[in-house]
């Protein structure tokens, strides 16, 4: 069984998106894919502007490992630096095959 990490969000109003998405782009090659039990990330936004990370993980512990690390690494920092304050919602579903 494998779990599946949601993380919504916006952005501030005044947050440059494409320096946002490089931001993204440094999280996934520099930070997430280094993560242990990390099997596939990707990112989307809807049309109304709402953002959405969604993480598959092998395991529990490795999502939760994961979470230890993410306040005190820079390229996570930089990128909820766009995010807009009390917006952020997470998230874990359990997979059922």
């Amino acid at each position: 069984m494998a779990v599946i990490e949601t993380m919504t969000f916006a952005l501030r109003p005044d947050a440059d998106e494409e320096a946002f998405l490089a931001a993204d782009r440094r999280v996934q090659v520099d930070f997430a894919y280094q993560q242990p039990g990390l099997l596939r990330r990707t990112t989307a936004r809807d049309r109304a502007g709402g953002w959405i990370v969604v993480d598959l993980w092998r395991s529990d512990d490795d999502a939760d490992a994961m979470g230890e690390r993410w306040d005190t690494a820079p390229a996570p920092a930089a990128l909820m630096a766009f995010v807009a304050t009390g917006t952020v919602q997470v998230h874990r579903y359990e997979t059922l095959d």
